[in-house]
Order: structure tokens, then sequence, then C-alpha cells
């Protein structure tokens, strides 16, 4: 704290002027202690300046005994993911307690380039809380990707001495750092001391060892107790992820309760969270909760929630509840429901009927689609081996199995049985690029789903019962300039527009709610499972750094030990 800040503050520290703000009759949370402490919080400022209950403010707010944590901190999300526009889905998260975000803009700049990130960081600039960006480390993200902009270590340098910027995001190229790649050693190098966040899902003990060693601090790909055990053991912070469509929160904290082991190096996150799911079920707020109906003690899952992350990231005025902090609170009304009735950021209670402002969109970002109208004939598959890779789609996960399908011999194939047809469609550059393969799982019949949302690289995915609603479909995309649709029977049933880089909509988000509401109903009445949400899982199945098998415009890529490869079928 600077000397002119300290003076001020201190005075209500020593009890010389009274508070701005005292929250009094409350049971604060301690993160230090673990323990529950009966007290009073003033705040001057936006900042915590004592906790005792001999504080007195110009304003005084009595909680009549709820508990006062401190704010909670996602750990690790793209903004864009979440189909509305920055600063919507932060002051709606935020209602549900989330103070802190740590943002990893890697869609926007797989678009974009640099033009995606300014885009985040000016969205969010006002926001009611705090917003953090990681660098983007892999743009493209890896050798076989067709994306819309390289983002090089270059690149990053006007970035470095941006507050707001606190080190560099998720890397996904595995295999170019345990490798020793020269140009991944840049990037790292440059944020050797700060945080540099992982992306290493199913790394063997060797190669996860080599990939710590190289720097990488966290991960949030460990979908298993067991392999975020030996994350843990390596000091890699593991992020648990609980978001729309990736749901690794109760395996892990399960093993975390049975084995006892300590919780510093986990936080909680949500990747890729839809807003409608937020509505319904909150936050980081949802994840505190699921853990503690695990069994673990709710303490420990706040605290994973709070100081865990903002030690991880090096935000030392963030994640408790102390004098210096800033005034970020959660109000709970018990430790059992953990119910969030009231939320300050800077010592300002949070106003859940507030009107949330969209702000606008450049025009250059607002057309990115680059492709021309599609045939069915595109969509060929021609079937001659005995046997065929097919994508094996997991239910409530992003991974996919490599499954090997004896299919009858046809010059094209038509989807029966469950199967479904799968192409990536190149959208960047119109380089014609369209791969085609053979899913399961997904159940879609009499139509086709598409999407511009296709991590990373963000191309268009489509997947299908037959050729005729796969054109259609994709063609509607380039109509909207990016966004989801449903096609049923030759005809397209609804189009949610993602227009600003394929990603989001500037609709609002009750708009998009609502229309993304009905095409999920209409997704499952067309056969897609109950456990499967239609459009994220379509969204992750071209992305070529998750295990096992993807689509990409190239063709089906497996991920090996050496890195993504194009299978030729």
């Amino acid at each position: 704290m600077d000397y002119a800040l300290y003076q001020k503050i201190s005075k209500v520290t020593l009890g010389k002027q009274p508070a701005d703000l005292v929250l009094k009759n409350l049971k604060l949370v301690d993160v230090f202690t673990g323990e529950i402490v009966e007290s009073n919080v003033a705040v001057k400022d936006g900042l915590i300046a004592g906790v005792s209950r001999r504080y007195r403010g110009k304003k005084e707010i009595d909680l009549g005994g709820k508990y006062l944590a401190p704010g909670f901190i996602d750990a690790h999300l793209h903004l864009e993911s979440t189909m509305v526009t920055p600063n919507e889905l932060v002051s709606t998260a935020a209602r549900f307690g989330t103070t802190t975000f740590i943002v990893d803009p890697h869609e926007a700049a797989n678009v974009s380039g640099a033009a995606g990130i300014d885009y985040i960081l000016d969205q969010t600039e006002k926001s009611p809380a705090n917003v953090y960006v990681m660098m983007p480390s892999c743009v493209p993200a890896t050798h076989v990707d067709d994306n819309g902009g390289i983002f090089s270590a270059n690149d990053m340098y006007p970035y470095v001495r941006n507050p707001r910027v606190l080190g560099l995001g998720e890397v996904m190229d595995d295999p170019g750092v345990i490798n020793g790649d020269e140009s991944m050693f840049s990037k790292l190098l440059l944020f050797e001391n700060r945080t540099i966040d992982g992306h290493a899902p199913y790394l063997p003990n060797r190669e996860l060892s080599a990939y710590k060693m190289a720097g990488v601090d966290t991960d949030h790909e460990a979908t298993s107790f067991e392999y975020a055990l030996e994350e843990v053991r390596r000091g890699i912070h593991v992020h648990i992820r609980e978001g729309s469509a990736a749901h690794n929160l109760k395996d892990i904290v399960e093993g975390i309760v049975r084995t006892g082991i300590d919780t510093e190096y986990f936080s909680f996150c949500t990747d890729d969270k839809h807003i409608e799911d937020i509505l319904r079920d909150g936050h980081i707020s949802y994840n505190v909760k699921l853990a503690v109906s695990l069994g673990m003690n709710p303490v420990q899952a706040i605290k994973m929630a709070t100081i865990n992350t903002a030690k991880c990231y090096g935000l030392k005025h963030l994640g408790a509840i102390s004098p210096g902090f800033q005034a970020d609170f959660v109000v709970l009304d018990n430790l059992q429901d953990l119910n969030v009735t009231d939320v300050f950021y800077k010592g300002k209670l949070v106003d859940r009927n507030a009107p949330i402002r969209v702000k606008t969109c450049g025009r250059a970002l607002k057309h990115t689609v680059h492709l021309d109208k599609v045939k069915a004939e595109q969509f060929v598959l021609p079937i001659g081996k005995k046997k065929t890779h097919v994508i094996g789609i997991n239910p409530s996960q992003i991974t996919t199995e490599d499954l090997a399908v004896s299919l009858p011999p046809a010059a094209n194939y038509v989807p029966t049985d469950g199967y479904s047809k799968v192409a990536a469609v190149e959208r960047h550059h119109n380089t014609g690029k369209i791969g085609v393969a053979v899913a399961k799982g997904y159940g879609i019949r009499n139509g086709a789903v598409a999407s511009s949302v296709s991590h990373d690289s963000h191309n268009i995915i489509v997947i299908g019962d037959n050729d005729r609603d796969m054109a259609l479909a994709v063609d509607e995309i380039i109509r909207t300039q990016g966004g989801y649709t449903v096609v049923e029977n030759g005809e397209v049933f609804e189009t949610l527009p993602l227009p600003i880089m394929g990603l989001m909509s500037d609709a609002g988000f009750e708009s998009v709610n609502e229309t993304l509401g009905r095409m999920i109903k209409k997704a499952h009445e067309m056969g897609v499972p109950a456990d499967i949400e239609p459009f994220i899982t379509l969204s992750f199945l071209a992305l070529p750094v998750i295990p096992t098998l993807r689509i990409t415009p190239r063709g089906l890529c497996l991920l090996t030990a050496k890195g993504p490869e194009i299978l030729q079928e």
C-alpha cells in the first residue's frame, strides 16, 4: 500500500475516523485460520480498514448473524464462450458472488488476434468485478489448426506491463513444451516470474514432470482425482472445473474428501458456462455448494474459491477479509445451503436489479465468417475399409473415444443406429477445407446442428444425419456471420446469431437465454441425449488438444503422445 493511501485508511483502522461502511453482527469466515469469528468489518475507500466489533461507520448494515466470506474467484474461464458480451457475463455472475475473474481470451485471439484481446480488456474495464487477463499462449493451438490469427511472443510485449495481465494463458501445446520447442519457450520465458497456466490432459508421469519443470503452474484439465493428485504432487495447482459441458468436480472432490489431502493447491473454475446455467444454478457459488454437498468442509470449500486462487495468481489484495484487502464480500445465509444473499464489490452492494450495460462492438469484429456457401456434395464420406475411426462422445465430458467400428461399404455414408456425420468447415480464409467423419453418441435425427463456436480455431462445425440439412445449417451460420442453428427436415428451426467474432451476441442475455433454451429443447427432441449439452458438446469436437479423436477442417485428428496427428482414412 502506498504512503498516501495508508495515511488515509489507517485513520479508520486506528479508530481516529469513522469508516465509510461497517458491516455488523456477522460471522466472518477466516480463510487464514479456518475459524468462524463473530465480528464487524470496517470499509474505507473500497478497502478493508479493520475487523473488530469496536468499529463504527457513517453507514452501518446489520447482517443479522449471517456469514461473511471473501468474494469468490473464478480461476479460469473464457468470456467469449458464454455467448454474451463480456460485461454481461461478468455482471450476471457477480450477482451470484463471483467478484474476480481470471480470463483467458484465446478464443477471441484465435479469431481476431490482438484486436480480440483488446475487445475483452475494453469491454470489462468498468465491470462490477475484478477482471484479469492471461495472455493467450497457443494461437493457433496446434500445427493442425486453421484459425484466424497468429499471436506470437513478440505480439505479447505490449501487454506485459498492463496491470490487468497476470501471466501466460493455458499452454495447450504440451508436446512443444516437453520437447523444448524454442518458440514456445520464448513465451514461457517472457512470463517466467508470473503465473503460467497449463492445459495437460492425461500426460504420462515423466512428461507431466517435464511439463511442470518447464514452468507451468496450473492445470484445469484433470477429469479424475487420480490425475489431479499426480499434478498436485508435482506442485501443479489444480483448478477443479465445473461448467456447462465439463463436470469434473464430483470425482475430484470425492477423492479429496476420501483421502483427506491438503487442499491448498486446489481452486475452482468454470472454464465455459452458459448464462442460462448461471441464472439457474449460480457461478462459482455452485462449485462451492456442490463440494460441500459431497462432504467437503464448508470453510475448506470457501478457501478453494478465494484465497487459494488469489495466492496462485499473486493477487495479494484479494481472497480474504483482512486489513488492506479489497472489500469484496459474499453474504451467506448459512454454511450448509450456502445461499448467497448479498454481494459487495469494493465495499459497495451489488445491485441485482440494475440494468446491465451492453457496449458496442466495432464493425470489423462482426464480420469474421469469410466463406462461400456450401453444397451437400461437400459432405460426402465414402466408407471402404473394414474398420472406421468413429468419434465416441462421452456424456458430461469434453473427452472423446476412438472407436473402431465396422460400417457397411458405401460411396457416401448415411448415418443410422445412433451414428451421426460430423464436419468441420474452415471459415477464416475461405480455403475450402472441410473434414468429414462419423460420430456416435450425439443421436440427432432428421436434421442437423451447426455452430461457429468450435474450440479453439472456431471454424464452423456441423453434425447431422443427412448432407442436405448439414449444408443448410452451415449456410445459415454464414448468413448470420456466426451463431448456433438447428435445422430439421430441410428447414431452419431457429438460429441464435453470434455476430461478434462468431462467438458472442450483443442482443442481451435475456434474448440469448430465451432463444438458446428453445434450441436446446428442440435438439433433445430430435434425439440428442439428455446428458449431452447440444452446443457446448459440439463445440469441443473440433479441439485437437483434448483426448482422443476430433474433427478438423483437415480431417480426423488423433491426439497422440507426440501431439495431434491427422488420420489418413
